[in-house]
């Protein structure tokens, strides 16, 4: 019995069948390769049996096309052979030519665009229920399977060489997107987990206390000024050195002082017998190496010295902290107010201020791969220190010098240039 010996209706409801278990192959593979591989293999971890079979059908990703391609290449050939048979019904020899053209557009649409567009937009649910019919259906084919794919590897091999296993593997970059792009994460913890990926791109030297800010004791002072750095300091380590802070003893815990300052006999001597022996780090660290390193030295500060060995700053585990969480400490120094509003657009900031807090704080882009502060910012692209007040454009920042003093610029007023400035003195 041959297919010419089918009545038109009946071969027509064979060829919706057939459009129907096209359709599933075609929206099949669609939302097999939608899925998300993080999420299915936590929602494998979880023991959901759908996403647990997915998941093991895509570790082989050329056997799971295979099976759907040699589903989905026989059901269209079986319909386009019926198709012809039914054009020759109806329309005689003409229809044998017009029943391809008819049937490859109805198949494009509810078989091939509309069954996909659909997978691609809900994966999971149809990815899931298909893996119960895909699993059983690769094994009942395997042979078929594996015979096709060693041909298209054959095939394929001079120009791509052997077929390598796929690296879902996400780089740095790639997982910031992922965090920026979530919507299930809070604003705060996106910003937490940020600033934790960047760690890497940023050194001590970038967050050190500079050398001229570190609050310490010095061993040659009189003890009475000593005691008064004691009773002042907001710390509670301290590093104690001898006349300069490049002849450091070490660091002093000050709650190792108590027994001594009740009893008043304090001296330069007990002061030098409570430090512990001072650890110095490279300034190009990069913080999440440095963070590591004070876990296993138990160690919670650091020196920071130059490739000359002189000191150029002081590092806490709590300036990397703050790296990732924000501020958070009491130290009121640091509260001092550097960035203050003059009011369209303009701010007044101290010109020691950090060009990373300054930009942190006002969303700019001031360049920070030269000079730290404002201050040396400034005097490098003048290439001099300014004898008088100037004005000065960096990048698209407007700059005027508000007070010089000591060789150190101390207050700058700066905006935003919205529009092309005015001709001022260039930096260069």
């Amino acid at each position: 019995m041959s297919l010419a010996d089918f009545s038109v209706s009946t071969l027509l409801l064979v060829i919706l069948g057939l459009t129907l278990v096209s359709a599933y192959f075609a929206s099949s593979e669609t939302a097999m390769m939608a899925l998300n591989r993080y999420r299915l293999r936590h929602l494998a971890g979880q023991k959901h049996s759908g996403a647990d079979k997915a998941l093991k059908l895509l570790q082989r990703p050329d056997q799971l096309l295979g099976v759907i391609l040699i589903g989905n290449n026989f059901v269209n050939f079986f319909a386009a052979s019926i198709g012809g048979v039914i054009g020759l019904h109806l329309f005689g020899d003409a229809g044998v030519v017009l029943a391809p053209i008819l049937l490859t557009l109805f198949f494009l649409v509810f078989a091939e665009v509309a069954p996909k567009t659909v997978a691609a937009r809900k994966p999971e649910p149809l990815a899931f229920a298909s893996a119960h019919v895909l699993t059983p259906l690769l094994r009942l084919t395997r042979p078929l399977v594996w015979l096709i794919n060693a041909a298209s590897n054959a095939v394929v091999r001079p120009f791509i060489g052997v077929p390598a296993a796929a690296d879902d593997r996400l780089s740095a970059g790639e997982l910031r997107t992922v965090v920026r792009e979530s919507a299930q994460i809070t604003r705060r913890h996106k910003d937490m987990l940020i600033s934790i990926l960047d760690l890497e791109n940023v050194t001590v030297n970038d967050i050190m206390v500079p050398r001229n800010e570190i609050i310490g004791i010095d061993l040659s002072d009189k003890m009475e000024d000593i005691l008064q750095v004691l009773a002042s300091s907001q710390h509670t380590r301290l590093p104690v050195y001898r006349s300069h802070v490049n002849n450091a003893v070490g660091i002093l815990h000050l709650r190792r002082l108590a027994r001594h300052v009740e009893q008043g006999d304090l001296t330069h001597q007990d002061l030098a017998e409570l430090v512990r022996e001072p650890y110095y780090v490279p300034e190009a660290t990069p913080l999440n190496i440095q963070l590591v390193n004070f876990q296993r030295r138990k160690r919670r500060s650091a020196l920071v010295v130059d490739e000359y060995g002189d000191v150029q700053g002081l590092v806490t585990l709590e300036d990397i902290l703050e790296e990732i969480v924000g501020e958070f400490t009491t130290d009121y120094a640091g509260n001092l107010p550097e960035i203050v509003s003059a009011g369209a657009g303009a701010y007044l900031i101290d010109g020691a201020a950090l060009l990373r807090d300054i930009n942190r704080t006002l969303g700019w882009r001031l360049p920070t791969d030269g000079p730290k502060t404002l201050n040396g910012l400034v005097v490098e692209a003048l290439e001099t220190i300014p004898k008088t007040n100037v004005c000065l454009r960096i990048d698209r920042y407007l700059i005027e010098t508000l007070q010089i003093k000591d060789n150190v610029i101390k207050h700058l007023k700066i905006m935003e240039a919205a529009a092309p400035p005015p001709q001022l003195a260039d930096a260069d």
